[in-house]
């Protein structure tokens, strides 16, 4: 792209929200569903598909835009609730194929169920397709796969056929099969083996790679073969439980390079290897940092040409000149903001840009790289006005054991002195804070209140040994990094130690009634949304479930010890008021965990409010569940804080 690019402005495609300018905005503004997200255009650059959540009905729509008649049509819609739109995308210039995902039961143990639809985007058109059908026989009804939208390959090249991994001949075990996305007939072309539990295909569309685990065992192998025909060798063999993880990440056009993330100096970094040689290669090596990111392929040379990261200084690093130039010269254009080019056309002239930092929630816009135009498209938050939104602030801490901390600081536009402050712990645990707009945290800046995310110990990002001092030490020193951040906070007098709460999340949420169990004197209250609050109960209860050893291995297995980190058995040493909100539905933590501790403090005589969303999910992913967990928090926090 040459030059400067040339504005144009225009109005929403569809609906533009209003635009609130006040120092406390609405919580609805933040607990709003994005308004439109996941934009992508068409092969030939003539469509956008995208996915508006309209907030109103509590709807979201999957729809097309004709860029040049400007109709729209919709598509599918799901009330988030029973069915949810799991990912789209365009299977060729006529037809996008459509995953949905919903809440099931099998053999009385609770389960996630996906499946597969295809759906013509022309205005008079059939309903949508259910592109896997169980046979009529009892036995294989028993082997019905359970996640189904498993897509390996969308063969470009042959658009009435797609790749997909199905466990139909063994469960947990899937083979790969063609399907015809109009006619829904599909051939085996690879059954399933090994204790293969995913494939990858080479840039040729070649079925070349299965990753193997057992999951009684932690043994992981990477089995490649160099063609079709050629017989399965085993490469890349760790064990999950004891050993630093190796991935393999995807192919370069030439079908004998492969790129793979491995542990180097305790980083993990991306290398490539040549499969004829056996040479090895570091692509990418950061001393600081692990390499988080993914490939980013070009559909136009259909090779690697660069990488994307997660990270605040960078977003991509490009090798290919074409697309650094347009890296380069959007950036110049949007100094301030991260610019990620999230779509292309097939020719590569058409794109669709997302930008977004701190305090600008995310904006679309589409770009011509032959008229070198960008034009703006919508927002993912309408009613947030970014003046009234909060930078975040790395920074640094030293725990009580020497190890020091990396975390996110954010504080309200108004400061005065020490002030109420939400410790904010992140999910997973084995996930990580990063820069960027989060509507939990400027939500909670609107209101006043000074926000910390701390990457506790156990946090991805910062070196093998950081990341696995989680195993068996939830409650522990993972917990206690926690606590020394509310006094690193204190001391540095921003956090005023008489009103500081701890909310989280998941993980988050299990670290947030802990705190008020394990260090009454430090919380004046506390938040838990989709907590786990018995670790023995987690432990028993995922021996229903293939990843029983994997969570042994995370947490342990010896019922003392689990007790002992359990909120729910320290409910006694609770001084502080406890918010618990938890999700009916809810296929990840189960809603036992939150209804249990609500019990058990109010048989202690403890403070506690508990609401229970009906049909909600892990993810707030229904708009009045997260309205009316969002309006609890804040009446909460005011009740507690102020």
């Amino acid at each position: 792209m040459q030059g400067k690019l040339k504005w144009i402005l225009i109005i929403n495609l569809l609906l533009t929200g209003f635009h609130v300018s006040c120092e406390e905005l609405p919580y609805q503004a933040f607990s709003r569903l994005k308004n439109y997200t996941s934009v992508k255009l068409s092969p030939d650059g003539s469509k956008l598909a995208f996915i508006q959540n309209i907030q109103d009905a509590g709807m979201a729509v999957l729809c097309s835009y004709d860029l040049a008649t400007k109709e729209t049509l919709y598509l599918v819609q799901s009330d988030n609730e029973k069915v949810l739109i799991n990912w789209f995308n365009w299977a060729n210039e006529e037809t996008i194929l459509v995953g949905v995902r919903y809440a099931g039961n099998r053999n009385s143990t609770d389960t996630v169920e996906t499946r597969l639809f295809a759906i013509d985007v022309k205005p008079e058109r059939e309903e949508a397709r259910l592109l896997i059908k169980p046979k009529s026989s009892t036995f294989m009804r028993k082997h019905f796969s359970q996640f189904q939208d498993r897509v390996i390959d969308l063969l470009p090249e042959d658009p009435q056929h797609i790749l997909v991994a199905l466990d139909l001949d063994k469960p947990v075990m899937p083979s790969v099969y063609k399907l015809n996305i109009y006619t829904k007939k599909k051939s085996r072309i690879e059954k399933g083996k090994k204790l293969i539990r995913s494939w990858m295909t080479d840039r040729q569309h070649t079925l070349r790679l299965g990753l193997s685990i057992d999951y009684k065992t932690g043994e992981t192998k990477t089995f490649i073969r160099e063609n079709a025909d050629s017989d399965w060798q085993s490469y890349f063999e760790y064990n999950a439980f004891t050993d630093p993880p190796i991935y393999a990440v995807g192919f370069a056009l030439d079908p004998n390079i492969l790129y793979f993330k491995k542990y180097k100096d305790d980083k993990l970094s991306l290398f490539k290897l040549n499969l004829k040689t056996k040479e090895q290669q570091v692509v990418f090596h950061n001393p600081d940092y692990d390499y988080l990111g993914n490939l980013v392929y070009s559909k136009k040379t259909k090779d690697v040409v660069g990488i994307g990261f997660i990270s605040d200084e960078d977003n991509r690093l490009f090798w290919d000149d074409s697309r650094n130039a347009l890296q380069q010269s959007l950036d110049k254009s949007l100094p301030d903001t991260h610019n990620f080019l999230v779509s292309f056309d097939t020719s590569e002239n058409k794109y669709v840009l997302l930008t977004i930092n701190d305090e600008i929630p995310g904006t679309y816009y589409i770009g011509d790289r032959s008229k070198n135009t960008l034009t703006y498209l919508f927002q993912h938050y309408p009613e947030l006005d970014s003046k009234e939104l909060s930078e975040h602030q790395i920074v640094k801490y030293t725990a009580r054991d020497g190890l020091e901390i990396e975390g996110y600081l954010t504080l309200p536009k108004k400061t005065e002195g020490p002030m109420a402050t939400i410790i904010f712990p992140h999910g997973g645990p084995t996930a990580r804070v990063t820069g960027g707009f989060d509507y939990w945290t400027s939500f909670f800046a609107n209101q006043g209140y000074v926000v910390f995310r701390p990457n506790f110990r156990g946090s991805f990002g910062y070196g093998y040994d950081f990341a696995y001092s989680n195993l068996r030490r939830w409650g522990l020193e993972m917990q206690d990094d926690l606590e020394d951040a509310v006094h690193y906070l204190v001391d540095k007098g921003i956090a005023d130690k008489e009103r500081v709460c701890i909310v989280g999340g998941s993980y988050g949420g299990y670290a947030a009634m802990m705190g008020i169990a394990k260090t009454p004197d430090i919380y004046k209250c506390a938040v838990s949304f989709a907590g786990v609050s018995n670790l023995e109960k987690l432990f028993k209860n995922s021996k229903r479930y293939l990843n029983k050893e994997y969570v042994k291995n995370r947490i342990g297995g010896d019922s003392e010890d689990l007790q002992s980190r359990s909120p729910h058995y320290r409910v006694k040493d609770i001084t502080s008021p406890l918010l618990l909100i938890h999700g009916e539905n809810d296929r990840v933590v189960d809603a036992e965990h939150s209804r249990m501790m609500a019990e058990e403090m109010q048989d202690e005589g403890k403070t506690v409010e508990y609401i229970e969303l009906e049909n909600g999910t892990h993810y707030l992913s229904i708009q009045r569940n997260r309205h009316k967990t969002f309006a609890a928090m804040e009446k909460f926090l005011k009740t507690h804080l102020n």
